[in-house]
């Protein structure tokens, strides 16, 4: 998609002030994009964790973590966070950043994208399920749960 790019090192604060504002925006505690800069710094010179921005100045990201899974023989992609600035929804920026992320994973040989999304964010899952992805396993017929443990 031409509006959707990788972000850069030098893209840091961007993606760290949009990853503030999808906290900000739901209550979910944020360590500030003071913070989270360096840490984009160090993780966006890397190749296991890709920022996708959509728009110049970006509205949306989407940000992706590579990692290694014994069964498949290509990374698996989860999708840590997909955001669109609350005025810009309804326009498909979500649709392009879904379909830059599918496609990111498949240039480097994946077939699997995952994403965890909380229970009462309706919109988001019917988001999801209008792209295809399912939250049953293929002949499974219980829906799959995501647990956590920090600390």
């Amino acid at each position: 998609m031409a509006d959707v790019r990788r972000a850069g090192v030098d893209d840091a604060e961007v993606v760290a002030a949009l990853l503030h504002d999808f906290n900000t925006e739901f209550d979910t505690p944020t360590p500030g994009a003071a913070v989270l800069t360096p840490r984009l710094r160090t993780l966006l010179a890397g190749d296991d964790l890709v920022a996708l921005l959509y728009g110049d100045p970006p509205d949306g990201l989407a940000v992706v973590s590579f990692r290694p899974n014994v069964w498949f023989d290509a990374p698996v992609a989860l999708l840590d966070e997909l955001y669109v600035r609350p005025d810009l929804r309804g326009r498909r920026i979500g649709h392009a950043l879904i379909t830059a992320v599918e496609a990111l994973a498949a240039d480097r040989g994946g077939r699997v994208v995952e994403v965890n999304v909380d229970g009462e964010d309706t919109d988001a899952r019917r988001f999801y399920v209008a792209h295809g992805y399912s939250n049953t396993e293929p002949g499974a017929t219980e829906p799959s749960y995501f647990y956590v443990k920090e600390w």
